[in-house]
């Protein structure tokens, strides 16, 4: 018990010094309250431990509270247990040891969902749609996704066996695989979007993606790009310095690129740019979304000021805290924010309150009077307190209820794997479309499936059925409610038609990601983007580009 009492003291020492540490005044007094709250938490451990009616597991209960004191400060500042660090490492770096295939549970079967171009999975036949049983012999169909996945992980060079299950195969498959060092690159796609605009998506800004984006920018110039589009939606950010990289590849060198403030004014930063640009002058579009940020915000933020490029899409997440790792005893870390970052004109991109967001993780409305505005180089208005604000707001069409079940049940998937083992080739994934006979092929592989869904209208009139009985006033909005329930189970008995868009969407990507891997998802999608279209009509005109980024 006492060496159990020592290593509890030892790990939250670190963590509850860099909570109080600015609690009081006094060191003195600060150091005598972590001493003993320290003290208080291992005495009140010990007799949970040797008192509580069932066995009390230590590492569970004291992550749980680490965790739970943690997330009273903010979302970003998290302890990282040594289990956990190899995961926490592979998020950093984009690197790890396996065979290069993602998988996911769908409706309670482990699949692999995409294999990743010139990797060990792919050059050893594992293909999209197969359904993984056994890993190295072991059975992992009621395994968890992360467990299978680490099983799948391992040091390079060694050997591992799936065992899947494969559309048209009555038998199981045993497939013989050597792990290698795979790389997840930032820049899964760069190509043309039109015959002089180019496409970048950077999806990650892990070590290297200051390069990817280099070289992709170069690239496309040899191949006719004389325009370029910046994809960072749904990127979560990463490492600063290679924000500050990719806003290189546009800006000259010696430009400040964001500024870090916190508590410990020594360790306080400006970071400018280091190398000589790619094209300074080359008309650049940046597509954000409410799942870009922190580094992707950095980026969009700076080009921004700077009226380097034009913002479009939807007003981004909102991160703008700087997090370090620190070493913890026993191998494990602490992250924790240390300060906040600051775009060249002076703004601060975090969320005036992070702790209350959107369903989807976007900000709220912030009010103007909460806002501060800051000025371009041009001299346009920008603010602070909630993320990027887009130059061109583009309002995305919400998935509808019928599209989210068919694909989160997995039909979509399936279809996808059917489609490709009973069509030997497609068209290019630019131009792959589903016809309307394929359309309706899709519509009567459906008659036997599950697919049963409730709206938020559904939702709503039922809640308005209940509250009238509650208030005694059902027997006089029966009949209507009656109606109103008829006219919805008909309306949602057209649904797989009236959102036939939404859904060939869907079906297209998936069925083009089977031949073309994660190049043919992403260039079926550019038809039906809202924000690529906006792009390519603002940099189809040049008046109108510099019109935007001059006007104050």
């Amino acid at each position: 018990m006492n060496k159990l009492t020592t290593r509890i003291k030892a790990t939250l020492a670190i963590i509850i010094l860099t909570v109080t540490a600015f609690a009081f005044a006094n060191p003195s007094e600060r150091y005598f309250e972590i001493a003993k709250n320290l003290d208080i938490f291992a005495t009140l451990f010990k007799e949970v431990n040797a008192l509580y009616v069932d066995e009390v597991n230590p590492n569970k209960v004291i992550k749980t509270g680490i965790d739970a004191m943690l997330a009273s400060l903010d979302p970003y500042t998290n302890y990282i247990p040594e289990d956990d660090i190899e995961d926490f490492r592979t998020q950093s770096t984009g690197q790890y040891g396996g065979i290069g295939a993602l998988t996911s549970k769908i409706d309670g079967k482990i699949m692999i969902v995409m294999v990743m171009e010139g990797y060990s999975a792919q050059k050893n036949g594992l293909k999209i749609g197969d359904e993984v049983l056994k890993i190295n012999d072991i059975d992992v169909t009621n395994m968890d996704r992360s467990e299978a996945s680490d099983l799948m992980k391992g040091q390079a060079n060694s050997d591992v066996s799936l065992t899947v299950k494969r559309h048209n195969h009555n038998e199981p498959i045993v497939l013989n695989f050597k792990r290698e060092k795979v790389k997840i690159s930032n820049v899964p796609y760069y190509g043309m979007v039109t015959d002089d605009i180019g496409y970048v998506k950077l999806s990650e800004f892990t070590l290297d993606a200051g390069k990817e984006v280099r070289t992709a920018v170069t690239k496309l110039k040899t191949e006719g790009a004389t325009k370029i589009i910046l994809d960072v939606r749904g990127n979560p950010g990463g490492l600063l310095m290679e924000a500050v990289n990719i806003t290189n590849v546009f800006l000259p060198k010696g430009q400040e690129v964001v500024a870090t403030k916190g508590k410990i004014e020594d360790h306080n930063q400006v970071y400018k740019t280091l190398n000589q640009p790619v094209d300074t002058e080359i008309p650049l579009v940046v597509l954000i979304n409410s799942g870009s940020a922190s580094a992707s915000e950095i980026v969009a933020g700076t080009l921004q000021d700077y009226d380097r490029g034009i913002i479009i899409g939807q007003k981004s997440f909102g991160k703008g805290l700087v997090q370090i790792t620190r070493p913890l005893t026993y191998n494990a870390q602490l992250k924790v924010t240390t300060a906040k970052y600051y775009t060249p004109s002076g703004r601060c991109i975090q969320a005036l309150d992070y702790s209350h967001r959107n369903a989807d993780g976007s900000v709220g409305k912030v009010p103007d009077s909460l806002k501060a505005e800051f000025k371009t180089v041009n001299g346009r208005s920008v603010y602070d307190g909630g993320g990027i604000d887009p130059d061109f707001d583009i309002n995305k069409e919400t998935l509808s209820p019928i599209a989210y079940t068919l694909f989160t049940k997995g039909h979509i998937f399936d279809y996808a794997t059917q489609y490709f083992y009973s069509h030997e080739k497609i068209a290019s994934a630019k131009s792959f479309k589903l016809t309307d006979d394929e359309y309706d092929e899709f519509k009567a592989w459906l008659k036997d499936k599950d697919y049963s869904y409730t709206t938020q209208v559904e939702n709503n009139l039922k809640k308005l059925e209940e509250n009238a009985l509650e208030e005694n006033y059902y027997e006089d909005i029966k009949d209507r409610l009656k109606e109103l329930t008829e006219t919805l189970e008909a309306s949602k008995a057209n649904d797989l038609d009236d959102f036939k868009s939404q859904i060939k969407t869907l079906l297209e990507e998936e069925i083009t990601g089977r031949y073309y891997l994660e190049r043919g998802s992403i260039e079926t999608s550019f038809d039906n983007d809202e924000d690529i279209a906006k792009s390519v009509e603002i940099l189809s005109n040049p008046a109108k580009y510099n019109e935007i980024l001059s006007k104050k």
